[in-house]
């Protein structure tokens, strides 16, 4: 667990996550929809400004905290004293106990990346995925994993009043709902789950994460920097996605739907149950 007595002071905002506009059908026809909010969000780092992410604002402390812990910019938490986030200026404020070294440089070099809203990281951190194992002990058995593919289809969601978001999750080995989260960019989505589990002290070797979006190289990286030996997806990988997986000893599972998958990488943590499909077979006999 974190020293709570230690941990930084959020301002805790909270915003709008979609708004109303009016709309015309092919028959000529007016209504009201809703739509997702996207804004800016400049963070400042110890008054250096960093990056300006764009964002639907719904978990923006921990969006922030996890920006900062998935680029490397910072280690550990207890060297964050508060993150301000201010929406009358689109601006989020991090102090930290003792600065930053080198920030400058370190920030020099930035990648676009495939994320959509075009994510970004510094050159610097494609340079350390080489330093990254992740725990070979770690399992997942094929009814957990069908249990998360359930939960996520019944989970209420942004995207089923609104559409145009993604969503990531955090479950524990077993297919229980640890976090959910919902952004217009995945890459979004991931930060704000790593900053949730940096402020609960939350390590990720026996956790799965989930993903509606690609799992391009960026999302590898942040869920191998997070300790997430397994990630799922509704959609494909990328071949980098894939590589960074294989190198880093990630299982990505993708194509996650009804009982549908596809295992891409390290087939070893996956337990299958064929009984499965034999209840399932039952049931329709019987029907």
């Amino acid at each position: 667990m974190p020293d709570t007595l230690h941990l930084p002071e959020l301002s805790h905002s909270t915003i709008e996550f979609t708004r109303e506009v009016q709309v015309t059908d092919e028959r000529g026809r007016t209504s009201l929809i809703s739509i997702p909010a996207e804004r800016p969000l400049t963070v400042y780092l110890d008054k250096h400004e960093l990056v300006t992410l764009m964002t639907m604002g719904g978990n923006p402390e921990a969006l922030v905290l996890g920006y900062l812990r998935n680029q490397r910019l910072i280690r550990d938490i207890h060297q964050i004293t508060a993150v301000q986030v201010d929406w009358e200026v689109g601006a989020a404020a991090v102090t930290t106990r003792h600065g930053v070294a080198g920030i400058e440089e370190r920030t020099a070099k930035r990648v676009v990346t495939t994320g959509c809203g075009q994510g970004t990281v510094f050159g610097g951190l494609m340079d350390e995925v080489d330093q990254i194992v992740l725990p070979d002990h770690a399992r997942i058995r094929q009814s957990a994993l069908y249990r998360i593919i359930d939960t996520i289809r019944t989970q209420q969601s942004v995207y089923k009043k609104a559409g145009s978001v993604h969503g990531c999750a955090l479950f524990s080995q077993y297919g229980d709902l640890l976090y959910f989260v919902e952004d217009v960019g995945r890459h979004n989505a991931v930060d704000a789950i790593a900053g949730k589990m940096w402020l609960d002290g939350m390590e990720g070797g026996d956790k799965i994460f989930y993903t509606t979006g690609r799992l391009t190289s960026e999302m590898v990286i942040k869920g191998a920097q997070m300790g997430i030996p397994i990630l799922l997806s509704r959609s494909g990988t990328t071949e980098m996605g894939h590589q960074v997986a294989e190198q880093v000893g990630m299982s990505l599972f993708s194509r996650c739907t009804g009982r549908h998958f596809l295992l891409l990488t390290h087939a070893q943590r996956m337990v299958f149950e064929p009984d499965l499909f034999a209840e399932v077979m039952t049931v329709t006999e019987q029907v």
